[in-house]
């Protein structure tokens, strides 16, 4: 019996000691990204100059938050399959929030940005961007999604030198309100639906509005005029995490717009609505000091998490419409 005692013992510190290294693993990846400065950046990619041109700014911010996303601390877990990466879903959902914004602006700048009008030529390596960082988020192999995005990156690499050569005539960045409306209405589209899926984190009943302001307009399927809508309790840490990575994202692409579009920005009187939509989302990235995500109700006596990050996306959402009101006007 002692023999067998003894021989247990290596196994147990063996096991001892991978355990520790998982937690302090788990530990040491489960940190968002800090927010960087997007003209210090840009600066850096072209070689110390501070003489860009239009859309230089945007699109270095771009490669920035897109590089982020693969090499921060830890990688890109969201693909992992291994312990302790597979254990982790919070950092999984910053990625996935940050990633929809890439996939956007990519959008955004292959059909909008890129091209003076409806019937012009589309930029060969936005088309190539655009399709990369729509690829499967959580492809582990064959081929692995690090090195699709990764494509993604090598593109709009390669639209940033063709954008700053004066003889490459074909890669154009246009700082048009129209094309800004645009992008600042999908982002309005997913800062609103962030903000009623964090506000469903303690159960709602709403009023059914989807076929407000039109008398004639039909629907697939019958809905209750009263509805309970709830975000399940396992997934109320992953909307809150997938709306930081959101919101941080935003925050480099909103002050890189600001300098791109500070002309456009400027002749509308727009520029403090752009500010007030970064300062918003600021708030967002404050440190949250609670071990777990607090799920209390509305006035209840513990905090709701989900309800103040829910508010400061409102807010940040008013602010977008505002601002896209602004760039319609003449």
């Amino acid at each position: 019996m002692n023999t067998l005692k003894e021989k247990s013992k290596p196994v147990l510190a063996i096991v001892g000691v991978i355990i520790f290294i998982m937690l302090f693993l788990m530990f040491y990846w489960d940190t968002e990204s800090d927010v960087f400065d997007v003209q210090k950046q840009s600066q850096y990619r072209n070689q110390g100059s501070t003489d860009y041109v239009t859309g230089f700014v945007t699109t270095a911010t771009m490669i920035e938050v897109a590089e982020t996303l693969l090499y921060k601390r830890g990688g890109y877990l969201s693909n992992d399959i291994m312990p302790p990466s597979v254990f982790m879903d919070n950092i999984p959902s910053w990625e996935f929030g940050v990633l929809t914004q890439i996939r956007d602006l990519a959008r955004a700048m292959r059909n909008d940005f890129s091209r003076s009008q409806t019937q012009s030529v589309e930029d060969n390596d936005l088309m190539t961007a655009d399709p990369q960082f729509h690829f499967d988020s959580e492809s582990w192999i064959l081929p692995a999604t690090e090195s699709e995005y990764q494509k993604g990156i090598n593109a709009l690499e390669n639209y940033l030198i063709r954008l700053s050569d004066p003889n490459e005539q074909d890669a154009q960045f246009f700082a048009r309100a129209d094309n800004l409306r645009d992008w600042l209405a999908i982002i309005e589209k997913r800062l609103g639906s962030l903000s009623q899926r964090l506000s469903a984190s303690v159960g709602q009943a709403r009023v059914n509005t989807d076929l407000e302001g039109d008398f004639e307009a039909t629907h697939s399927t019958v809905k209750p005029d009263l509805m309970e809508v709830k975000t399940p309790w396992l997934e109320i840490d992953d909307v809150f995490y997938e709306a930081r990575g959101t919101c941080w994202a935003l925050i480099h692409f909103m002050h890189a717009i600001e300098y791109d579009l500070h002309d456009v920005l400027q002749k509308k009187n727009a520029l403090v609505s752009l500010r007030q939509i970064i300062r918003e989302l600021e708030g967002t990235q404050d440190a949250v000091w609670s071990p777990m995500i607090m799920n209390g109700t509305g006035f209840g006596f513990l905090a709701n998490h989900s309800l103040v990050m829910a508010s400061y996306i409102s807010r940040a959402n008013s602010a977008v419409i505002d601002l896209r009101n602004l760039l319609e006007q003449g």
